[in-house]
């Protein structure tokens, strides 16, 4: 009797944990099933609903089965926009159709050389039609692509290369003599090149028919490197997602429509220059790239194009208005999204004097993707935060045991959504806590839910037993009406563990002493935050994104002792 009731119980236990589980699993589903219809919603506010005709609306649906989200974006835009210019370059305008036309032929290409779904193509191009070309074309193959930072030395772009392999190599001219003895097993071709001929992406283009290539066996996936600011940049790989997040993400709080101009001078090999170069294909919008920013040519073209967006990375908004008087400037912007390194209160309000109100600051990593946006009334209040989560992202802060800290209390960032990386390609990962993945930063929300980066976890020094993050130092120091640029770091200290040193841009015609730095510093923040080494340079160290080297700032700290 006694083991019939042990048994009747436990399978009465078994049965609420299946039940359990079901439940879980039944709001898990209802939940994807609200966030997918509210990003359709999105998409029709933005015009992506709007009315085609049944064969073109085919059309979309097969290319999509047929290649992907990636590769059949190229087939979508072309069926429902085929005469509006995809890009304007250097070159010119080029339009959906013949974007599509002319990757259908590249893939082709391709495949005859040898290539096969599942393996590299990489792809070393500036902003111009080749990328995307490259790109386009190898999501038709199903191929893994791997978007190479046009700023890496030779050694770096043969570790990379080494690592991730690659049968198809795709370049500029201008990248040959770091590319000497490397011979990948489909080809290397030239994108950008002053020398016509049969291995450039034109001369493939030209020699092979334009029909659409048959169906890849696997799906394309995309391989992204992290900036390597402190060490080897790693891959971070990501297949396609199978749902409308990644625009319905954007959308939820910045006012994208189709068929709009975007300016686009941030690098496309980067996470935020790559996800706007998609999504101005899936909008049917123009994007405006060229292969070197320049603030006086970016100038000239908002005003000449027209474009309603521009997506920037800080160091650009920068010299942009560097180059401008501090007063508000005619053009037709709505939208100035900016990622990829830290914004800041001083230049965010520089921005908006000039521009107006349009800044849509967002937060993320190449491993998390996205995180949180602030929006124009966020940064109007706050014009140091980067504002609140974006839809169905999770952000949370915990502390070195892993628990949630208090509003206002400064510890390390996760973040949870649909649209984060697989691994490192390498080996590795992030550390994850309760399916939330750690974004490398440490920051701090306020009483309003929005977030706001304090630093990177690995920056944090402790001098004489204080813990000090060198970004707070950074957003007082850039306020400086004689600072520039301004980076710091912690070195190693005999008698407090570590010291702050603070690496100093002057701006021209003004004087400013190591002395007047540190009572600049000791007005405003705790002794302990005061910088012992004040060096002046005449520049920062950054890789294209606008990210400081600090590993390039700890050599020249080191040659000082």
């Amino acid at each position: 009797m006694r083991l019939s009731m042990q048994k009747a119980g436990s399978e009465r236990r078994a049965s609420r944990r299946s039940a359990i589980l079901e439940g879980m699993k039944l709001a898990e589903a209802t939940k994807r099933s609200v966030d997918e219809l509210y990003y359709v919603m999105l998409c029709a506010r933005a015009g992506l609903l709007k009315p085609i005709p049944p064969h073109r609306l085919a059309a979309i649906g097969l290319a999509v089965q047929k290649f992907g989200g990636v590769g059949g974006l190229a087939q979508l835009a072309a069926a429902r926009y085929p005469k509006r210019p995809a890009l304007i370059d250097e070159l010119g305008s080029l339009t959906f159709h013949e974007l599509d036309q002319r990757t259908n032929a590249l893939a082709n290409a391709w495949r005859a050389k040898g290539l096969r779904s599942g393996q590299s193509v990489a792809i070393l191009v500036r902003n111009h039609r080749g990328f995307h070309y490259s790109v386009f074309a190898a999501a038709k193959c199903g191929a893994r692509i791997v978007l190479l930072n046009t700023d890496f030395a030779g050694p770096q772009l043969r570790e990379v290369l080494d690592r991730e392999g690659a049968e198809v190599l795709v370049y500029d001219e201008e990248y040959a003599p770091l590319l000497g003895g490397i011979e990948p097993r489909c080809g290397a071709y030239l994108a950008w090149t002053s020398s016509p001929g049969p291995n450039t992406l034109d001369g493939l283009i030209a020699a092979h028919p334009t029909r659409s290539p048959r169906s890849p066996h696997k799906k394309a996936k995309i391989v992204l490197l992290t900036s390597g600011t402190t060490g080897t940049p790693k891959g971070a790989s990501r297949g396609e997602p199978h749902s409308l997040s990644p625009i319905g993400t954007i959308l939820s709080k910045v006012p994208f429509k189709t068929g709009e101009i975007t300016e686009c001078p941030a690098p496309l090999f980067h996470t935020l220059g790559f996800a706007h170069a998609l999504l101005a294909v899936g909008l049917g919008s123009t994007l405006v790239i060229r292969r070197r920013f320049d603030p006086k040519a970016v100038m000239e073209s908002l005003r000449t194009n027209g474009a309603t967006a521009m997506i920037a990375v800080p160091v650009m908004l920068q010299r942009l208005v560097d180059s401008l008087p501090d007063e508000r400037q005619q053009t037709k912007l709505r939208i100035i999204f900016v990622a990829g390194s830290q914004l800041g209160a001083p230049l965010c309000q520089r921005v908006t004097r000039v521009f107006g109100p349009v800044i849509y600051n967002l937060y993320g990593s190449t491993e998390v993707a996205y995180a949180t946006i602030a929006t124009p009334d966020d940064l109007a209040s706050e014009p140091g935060c980067v504002g609140k989560p974006v839809h169905s992202a999770v952000v949370k802060i915990f502390d070195g045991d892993g628990k949630e800290v208090t509003t206002g209390t400064t510890g390390r960032i996760f973040v949870g959504n649909d649209l984060q990386f697989e691994g490192y390609t390498g080996g590795g990962d992030k550390q994850r806590i309760a399916g939330l993945m750690s974004s490398g930063d440490v920051g701090h929300f306020d009483s309003s839910g929005r977030l706001f980066i304090d630093g990177r976890d690995d920056d944090m020094i402790i001098s004489g037993g204080e813990n000090v993050f060198p970004g707070e130092i950074e957003e007082l120091l850039a306020a400086h009406p004689a600072v520039l640029e301004v980076s710091a770091i912690g070195i190693d200290d005999e008698t407090y563990g570590q010291r702050l040193c603070a690496f100093i841009v002057r701006r021209d015609g003004v004087t400013l002493s190591e002395d007047d730095v540190r009572d600049y510093v000791r007005a405003h923040l705790a002794r302990f935050k005061v910088p012992r080494d004040v060096v002046f340079v005449d520049l920062l160290p950054r890789n294209p994104t606008g990210k400081v080297l600090k590993r390039e700032l700890r050599v020249i700290a080191a040659g000082r002792k």
